[in-house]
């Protein structure tokens, strides 16, 4: 199978297509493509096929999905990959809230995307995960719950760090390093 350098992200979050097209730009050329695809339920790596499979049936040629989780260890991995739809309703200050009644706030952050060259093609998963721990929230509010996250071994949460050492050792940015060693490049 040939792997083709030019691909389709389909993604409406446009933070996540900069640090995408950030992590890849010496290496693949991303092109964003926005469309609607289902919410599903299940485990990560699940979710991320099912949105790839939604996406070929919208897009010739490869295709490139993301889907991530924000998983509480105390609540035995919740949210994970229905992190949206809190961080949606509880805002990144309602976050650590959920942690309240725990001594426990670690938690890691998983992201999975999902490649495939085009209909009738494998889906190929790359998986990055890091671990850290759920704090008030810290620096700027742009990023869903970049403020709420400080990786382990790290004294800032993402929204603090410099985009290039939160590329380095983000979840997305584990995940993408393995999307190009996939690719050899």
């Amino acid at each position: 199978m040939s792997k083709s350098n030019v691909i389709k992200f389909v993604t409406g979050n446009r933070n996540k297509l900069l640090e995408v097209q950030k992590i890849l730009a010496s290496t693949l050329e991303i092109t964003p493509l926005d469309i609607d695809l289902p919410e599903y339920q299940g485990e990560p790596n699940e979710i991320a096929t099912l949105k790839c499979q939604a996406a070929l049936e919208h897009v010739d040629g490869p295709v490139l999905i993301e889907d991530t989780s924000l998983c509480f260890n105390a609540l035995g991995g919740l949210p994970g990959p229905y992190i949206k739809w809190f961080l949606k309703e509880l805002k990144p200050e309602g976050l650590p809230k959920l942690l309240a009644a725990f001594e426990d706030k670690t938690a890691y952050a998983l992201c999975n995307f999902a490649y495939s060259e085009g209909k009738g093609q494998p889906i190929q998963v790359f998986e990055g995960r890091t671990d850290g721990k759920i704090v008030e929230p810290r620096g700027p509010r742009t990023f869903g719950w970049d403020p709420c996250f400080e990786p382990l071994g790290y004294d800032q949460t993402y929204a603090e760090m410099p985009s290039d050492l939160k590329n380095s050792i983000s979840h997305r940015g584990r995940a993408l390093e393995k999307l190009r060693e996939y690719f050899n490049c």
